[in-house]
C-alpha cells in the first residue's frame, strides 16, 4: 500500500488533486459502501488555505497538465477575495493561482500543484475505490468515498495513518441504501445548525435571534448568516435531490 507523498520520482501527471475521480474500480459481488471522511494533514492539496479562511469552500472541477506541469482548476465559495488570493499565494502545496471565471457567485481558478502536495487518490484505487463528491473546508477534505466492502475503508484508513493523515469517518451507509444521504456539512455548520435547532431559532417566533446566536459562538452576525445560508443549501440540496430521485424510481 502506498500514497504519493509529492516525491518527484513517484509524480504521475495524471495525479491533480484530492478531487479527482477514479474511474477503474475492480468489480465486486456486494453494493459496497459509501463512506463521508474528514481528511486533514498540513501537506493536502490547498489545506494551508483553507485554514486561514473562515467559512469557505473549495471544490475540485477537472484536471490537466503534462510531463512537467500540473494544473487543477478549483471552484471557492468565500466572502473575501483578498483573503483568498493572500491565502494562496501562502499555501505551499499550489503555487500561480490564476482567476478563471466567476461563476453564480462562486470563484474559479487555475492552480499549479507543487510536488509538495500529497494526494490519496493512489491509495483508494488500491482499495478498488473511487472519489464520489469532495470539498475543503476550513477543518477539514469532506470527502465521500465508494468502496467495495468495509474491509477496503479500514485498509484506505491504514494507509493516510502511515503518513499522518488524520482520517475521521463521519458517515457510513451501505451503498445501495439511498435512504440515508451523506451530507456535506462542515463542523462549523453543523454546530451552528444543532444550537439554532436546540434553542429554538426555527421556531414561531424565534427562541434565539441570529445576534445571540452570534454571541453564543463568538463569531459576527454576518458569518452566522453566511453559515446559515451555506447550511441549509447544503441541507436542502441533499434532502431535495434524493426526494427527487425517489420521485423518477416511483414514476418509472
Amino acid at each position: 500500500m502506498s500514497i504519493d507523498a509529492g516525491g518527484a520520482a513517484s509524480r504521475d501527471p495524471a495525479d491533480a488533486g484530492i478531487g479527482e475521480e477514479l474511474v477503474s474500480t475492480p468489480p465486486t459481488d456486494g453494493p459496497g459502501v459509501v463512506a463521508e471522511v474528514h481528511l486533514d494533514h498540513d501537506r493536502l492539496l490547498l489545506r494551508p488555505t483553507l485554514r486561514r479562511l473562515d467559512d469557505a469552500t473549495a471544490v475540485p472541477e477537472y484536471h490537466a497538465g503534462g510531463p512537467d506541469r500540473r494544473y487543477q482548476f478549483v471552484s471557492f465559495s468565500v466572502a473575501d477575495e483578498t483573503a483568498l488570493e493572500a491565502a494562496l499565494e501562502r499555501d505551499r502545496t499550489v503555487t500561480n493561482p490564476v482567476l478563471v471565471d466567476r461563476n453564480g457567485g462562486r470563484l474559479v481558478y487555475r492552480l499549479d500543484v507543487t510536488e509538495r502536495a500529497l494526494t490519496v487518490h493512489g491509495a483508494i484505487a488500491e482499495q478498488g475505490g473511487r472519489i464520489v463528491d469532495a470539498r475543503c473546508t476550513q477543518t477539514a477534505w469532506v470527502v465521500q468515498l465508494r468502496f467495495p466492502a468495509r474491509e477496503a475503508l479500514v485498509s484506505f484508513n491504514e494507509a493516510c495513518k502511515d503518513i499522518d493523515i488524520s482520517l475521521q469517518v463521519t458517515h457510513l451507509r451501505s451503498a445501495d441504501d439511498s435512504s440515508d444521504p451523506v451530507v456535506g456539512l462542515t463542523a462549523k455548520q453543523e454546530e451552528l445548525l444543532a444550537v439554532a435547532f436546540d434553542e429554538g431559532y426555527f421556531e414561531v417566533p424565534r427562541g434565539i435571534s441570529q445576534d445571540q446566536l452570534a454571541e453564543r459562538l463568538g463569531v459576527s452576525k454576518s458569518a452566522i448568516s453566511q453559515r446559515l445560508r451555506r447550511a441549509l443549501t447544503e441541507l436542502c440540496s441533499t434532502t431535495l435531490s434524493t426526494a427527487s430521485s425517489a420521485c423518477s424510481d416511483d414514476n418509472s
